[in-house]
């Protein structure tokens, strides 16, 4: 389980998304989630599906290796579906015991499912196709504008990037502590949520240990290189606009053009019951 999650990692590919400045994905990933939390009806997912899908296609990762990453979040993903299936008033289909299933507790836990996939893998798509150092230039060249009101827009960037360096690591860490605690006729998968969740300490004290460890020597290599935040550093290659990033920002507003208009417009017959 631990080695199904993507969000993080990098898939080194030669694309065309992969060849993006990396504003132009941040940028991207933003005006994607807007757009999914717009539409509201099958014709406006329908929409963002068949977009994710041509950018997960150019961008040459393997479609598998994105649902893989699905596993991890399964069951916050079946317990947010759970909540609107059965908390949602409406015309009742089927009730039994204590639950309630009604038409629009269907239709809003489907939307819901739909929605947070399609968020899940969206997302999944910049980290596996930039770089934790494009990224961090991303992010501070293109929020630059905020060191007008004094904040530490560097220091914001590098954190982010080193949280997202750090989430491939862990969980490499992770797997390796669970291996040899299974050496040990360790085990996880028995018993009810109560000792599955004890089964864990003897995981999470090393974890923190190592990661804590891991902290502490990052701190000290940047030390060891004169690291004093970004004021007056250079970049060796710095960021440049090229013709294919601006046509991605007119493809983005395209997209954002299309969403409204089928937010507010676009039905389909089986919506209407």
């Amino acid at each position: 389980m631990v080695r199904e999650i993507t969000i993080g990692q990098y898939y080194h590919a030669d694309s065309v998304i992969h060849k993006l400045d990396p504003r132009v994905k941040l940028m991207g990933t933003l005006i994607y989630v807007i757009g999914l939390f717009v539409v509201n009806n099958a014709l406006g997912y329908l929409v963002v599906a068949i977009t994710l899908g041509t950018v997960i296609g150019l961008s040459k990762v393997p479609i598998k290796f994105m649902v893989r990453g699905l596993k991890a979040v399964m069951i916050v993903l079946l317990l947010t579906v759970s909540l609107n299936l059965f908390l949602t008033p409406g015309i009742q289909v089927v009730h039994f015991w204590i639950f309630t299933i009604t038409m629009e507790g269907i239709k809003a836990s489907a939307y819901m499912a739909i929605r947070l996939v399609l968020l899940i893998m969206g997302c999944s798509v910049m980290t596996l196709t930039t770089t934790p150092n494009h990224l961090t230039d991303g992010l501070e060249k293109g929020l630059k504008f905020l060191e007008v009101f004094r904040i530490p827009v560097h220091e914001i960037a590098m954190m982010m990037s080193i949280a997202l360096r750090f989430i491939p690591i862990l969980l490499e860490e992770t797997d390796k502590i669970m291996k040899a605690q299974a050496a040990r006729c360790a085990d996880f998968e028995s018993g009810g949520i109560i000792k599955r969740a004890k089964s864990m300490v003897p995981i999470l004290v090393p974890l923190f240990v190592s990661a804590f460890r891991r902290a502490n020597d990052l701190a000290m290599a940047m030390e060891a290189r004169c690291y004093r935040g970004g004021k007056g550093r250079t970049k060796m290659k710095p960021l440049k606009y090229t013709g294919r990033d601006y046509a991605g920002y007119i493809l983005m507003a395209v997209f954002m053009a299309i969403t409204i208009f089928v937010a507010i417009y676009g039905t389909l017959p089986f919506e209407n019951f």
